[in-house]
Order: C-alpha cells, then sequence, then structure tokens
C-alpha cells in the first residue's frame, strides 16, 4: 500500500506573503506607529523597573554589605523552572 501524504491546508508561497502583508499594511497601517510606541514605554518602563529593584537590592543590604554583591551587570538573574 503506498501513501502520498498531500497538505491538509494551503501554504503560501512567497509572492502570497507579500500580498498578504500589502492588503495587512493597508488595514492596518495607521495602527502600527501607535503600537511601535506603546511597545516603546512598555520596554522603557520595564528597564526603569529592573534599575529599580537592583538598587532596592543594594539598599537593603546596607552600604558596608553593598561591595559582596556583584555589578548589576554580572549577577545571575535567572530562575529555575
Amino acid at each position: 500500500m503506498n501513501l502520498i501524504f498531500e497538505p491538509i491546508a494551503w501554504v503560501p508561497g512567497p509572492m502570497e506573503i507579500v500580498i498578504i502583508g500589502l492588503v495587512a499594511l493597508l488595514i492596518f497601517g495607521k495602527r502600527i506607529p501607535d503600537l511601535a510606541k506603546s511597545l516603546g514605554r512598555s520596554i522603557v518602563e520595564f528597564k526603569k523597573g529592573l534599575h529599580e529593584s537592583d538598587s532596592e537590592d543594594t539598599k537593603a543590604l546596607g552600604n558596608d554589605q553593598a561591595d559582596i554583591l556583584p555589578p548589576p551587570e554580572k549577577r545571575n538573574n535567572h530562575t529555575a523552572h
């Protein structure tokens, strides 16, 4: 018995992807700058929060123990999954 696997759904080629992208750009074109702006603000707020938590770590240890911590860039902040 010879089984031939045919694709279940239509797979777009490169030209179809370009056409779909252009249609999406026409439909959502005015929203893209707002989306990028809000994404940029979110990234800035996230980085600000990271910086504040690092300074809180240093304050919690006190000035005499602050030199025990490595600089924030060298800390291994990975959590176990």
